[in-house]
């Protein structure tokens, strides 16, 4: 692929999720009287933008990894305020800071929430207009000696559940076979109008995804397709779009947070752990696919940014979260000092995190 290729997907992706999750914070500010300042998609340089009446200066940066929005007195991206005994009684009825507790928490959760809202909208557009996939999947092909075939699954059976999880979709298969919990993964099938049931010691291999990046996996050595070869795509009504959007938004949800937790527990590799290289990769590849699959992985980019940005790590609107929480439970926010502390503190993750990701990227590419 080319450069050209990978950036431009790369940057319109990036700037709808961002500019949707920075409009959620930037919506309620104004909804309960907070000025802002700034509203930025990119940092460094400002390449353009205009000032709207209200004195918020709208602009698009050189570094199209991010953005933000920049409440009026906040001296630094911490959203801290400047002394208060600086401002006037009008400006201070403009400051986060002086806002009440629940006014505070809307604000910096309107974030993550707009970025939820769209992959919802996103889904159900996808699911109405052009259908959701129910095939049914029915193995064609158990490889010799694999777990599958050591556990007495045949071909021709018919997969309905996974860990007791219902399939609606081959394309569910891998999914919760890969997502599962542990390595004894329960496989129960259809088999001659009866059901059976497997207990498949799965194995790691590392293997390609549908684009052809290498990835490791959990493996039964199973292929599957739709029962007789017939692709079941549905549109949806609002209703059912709806339901499954919902679904998909908690499966994705859920499952990253099993990795994170299996990662820090140390049972998970962090190999998997991409950053933004790996994003501008995937998104030129899928770009290529046609606008569905284009949307469709930014409906999960949105989410991922949404639940990344809960986590309570300081500098993250879930930092802040934490810090309400306190003042809510004491009646009292965090010393400035402490609040100080905290921050370096999240800023020495997020870089690290950082680090590593794009490390992760760079190894990937085969550059390490």
């Amino acid at each position: 692929m080319s450069i050209i290729n990978i950036i431009i997907p790369f940057i319109i992706l990036i700037s709808v999720v961002v500019f949707v999750h920075e409009y959620g914070h930037y919506y309620y500010a104004k909804k309960y009287g907070v000025k802002v300042t700034d509203f930025s998609i990119g940092f460094g340089k400002e390449l353009f933008g205009w000032t709207d009446k209200d004195g918020t200066r709208w602009k698009v940066c050189l570094i199209p990894l991010g953005g933000y929005v920049k409440f009026f007195g906040d001296m630094n991206p911490a959203s801290q305020p400047e002394k208060l005994s600086t401002f006037s009684e009008k400006e201070k009825s403009q400051l986060l800071a002086t806002k009440k507790l629940y006014q505070r928490a809307i604000i910096v959760s309107a974030g993550p929430i707009a970025n939820f809202v769209l992959a919802l909208v996103i889904f159900s557009c996808v699911y109405m207009f052009f259908g959701k996939d129910f095939s049914v999947p029915v193995i064609q092909d158990v490889k010799i000696d694999s777990p599958a075939d050591k556990a007495g699954i045949k071909k021709g059976d018919q997969i309905i559940r996974i860990n007791d999880q219902t399939i609606t979709s081959m394309m569910e298969v891998s999914q919760f076979i890969s997502l599962s919990d542990t390595n004894l993964i329960k496989i129960s099938v259809l088999r001659d109008k009866k059901e059976y049931d497997f207990q498949v010691q799965s194995i790691i291999q590392d293997t390609k995804d549908n684009l052809g990046n290498n990835i490791s996996r959990k493996m039964i050595g199973i292929q599957i397709i739709p029962l007789n070869n017939e692709i079941n795509r549905q549109k949806l009504g609002p209703a059912k779009a709806i339901y499954y959007s919902l679904k998909e938004i908690w499966f994705t949800i859920s499952s990253t947070m099993s990795y994170v937790g299996k990662m820090i527990i140390g049972t998970e590799k962090a190999d998997q752990l991409g950053g933004p290289i790996k994003i501008a990769q995937i998104s030129g590849q899928v770009a290529e696919l046609g606008v569905i699959p284009f949307l469709s992985i930014m409906a999960y980019i949105s989410i991922s940014l949404g639940l990344i940005n809960l986590f309570p790590i300081p500098l993250l609107d879930g930092g802040h979260l934490l810090f309400y929480f306190y003042e809510f439970i004491r009646g009292k926010p965090l010393s400035e000092k402490v609040q100080t502390y905290f921050f370096k503190f999240g800023l020495f993750v997020l870089f690290s995190l950082m680090f590593f990701s794009t490390f992760n990227d760079l190894k990937s590419l085969g550059l390490f």
